[in-house]
């Protein structure tokens, strides 16, 4: 751990104080004295920095982190080393994680569960299409700023798509027990429908206060998530729509295939969800009906008229058509055999 009595790293970085510390690494609030700006510095902590392995997560991240560039994804600025100890400059995002604000309130309503899924969904869906899958989504690496914007960081053990190989098994599982998908928890290669499933189980956790799995040790764990149905939230929140009940319960489904295939997939969802939800006028949980249908895609107008119907201007145009021509007949005969035709 740094010592913060006014410590300026890289002759650029003044410490100013600690302001958070996670498994790996500790968190810096921290002057830029070159740009005039604060940013957060995180630094790996000391036991870690002598492993090669933690080393190199922690570059990576660094360079997964480096080459986005999304509202709702916390920027990475600078990369370095301090006494052979790397650390990362990033963003300084004021407020709080989600995990400490779940714990603190419980419960969040319906919409402000949506409004925060939905920001979740779009940095995520930004990784995703930069070929990204973040292999870590939990409420703690979800920021929160005071006006209630969400960014995504910590990309430690994100995978690059191109480098997964989709026969893999892997005896070391990454990323966190209570949050993994059953494929992370199986070893077997991830792809964004595993980041999907780890948001659906924070979906779960911001609209009931309460984990789907929980139990005593990473095994156990690993085991639910790969064969243990999950309680309806409905059950334990009867104020959530039956619409977004489904889409929880297809979010966190055993198989890849039976979830959406990535976070843009399941953000526009939730985006026509909260749509309902606010054209019914009332977002408050106490008020909003479980009744809720499906999300609703507009559809083209039918072009033929339901069967048992008669259609009385097709009928119509018939009539006049039919009338016209055998107006006309008559006059054609004498045109061709007065007219038309030689006299012999």
């Amino acid at each position: 751990m740094v010592k913060v009595s006014q410590v300026k790293i890289n002759n650029r970085y003044l410490i100013l104080n600690q302001i958070g510390s996670g498994g790996m690494a500790d968190i810096y609030l921290t002057q830029d004295t070159l740009l005039e700006r604060q940013v957060a510095l995180k630094i790996l902590k000391r036991d870690f920095s002598r492993s090669a392995e933690f080393q190199q997560r922690f570059v990576l991240e660094a360079k997964a982190a480096a080459n986005l560039f999304h509202p709702n994804i916390v920027t990475v600025f600078d990369f370095g080393f301090y006494h052979s100890e790397p650390f990362i400059v990033m963003e300084y995002v004021p407020g709080s994680d989600l995990k400490t604000l779940i714990r603190q309130k419980q419960e969040f309503s319906i919409q402000e569960s949506l409004d925060l899924m939905i920001q979740a969904c779009a940095g995520l869906g930004y990784a995703h299409r930069a070929g990204l899958v973040h292999c870590d989504v939990k409420p703690q690496n979800m920021l929160i700023t005071m006006d209630r914007k969400l960014k995504i960081t910590d990309f430690g053990i994100a995978r690059a798509l191109v480098s997964i190989n989709s026969n893999e098994r892997n005896d070391v599982v990454w990323g966190s027990p209570l949050y993994f998908s059953p494929e992370q928890a199986n070893g077997i290669a991830p792809s964004p429908s595993s980041d999907v499933y780890s948001l659906g189980i924070v979906m779960y956790e911001i609209l009931t206060g309460k984990l789907p799995y929980s139990g005593n040790s990473s095994e156990e764990l690993s085991r639910m998530h790969s064969e243990v149905p999950a309680i309806p939230p409905s059950i334990l929140n009867p104020n959530i729509p039956e619409a977004l009940d489904q889409i929880v319960l297809k979010v966190i489904s055993k198989e890849p295939a039976s979830r959406y295939r990535n976070a843009d997939q399941l953000g526009r969802v939730l985006s026509l969800v909260s749509t309902q939800l606010q054209d019914k006028g009332d977002t408050t949980p106490s008020k909003v009906s479980k009744t809720l249908g499906p999300p609703r895609i507009p559809s083209l107008p039918k072009k033929n008229p339901p069967s048992g119907e008669l259609d009385w201007g097709t009928i119509g145009m018939g009539l006049l058509a039919l009338l016209l021509f055998g107006g006309l007949f008559p006059f054609w005969l004498y045109i061709y055999y007065y007219l038309i035709t030689p006299i012999h």
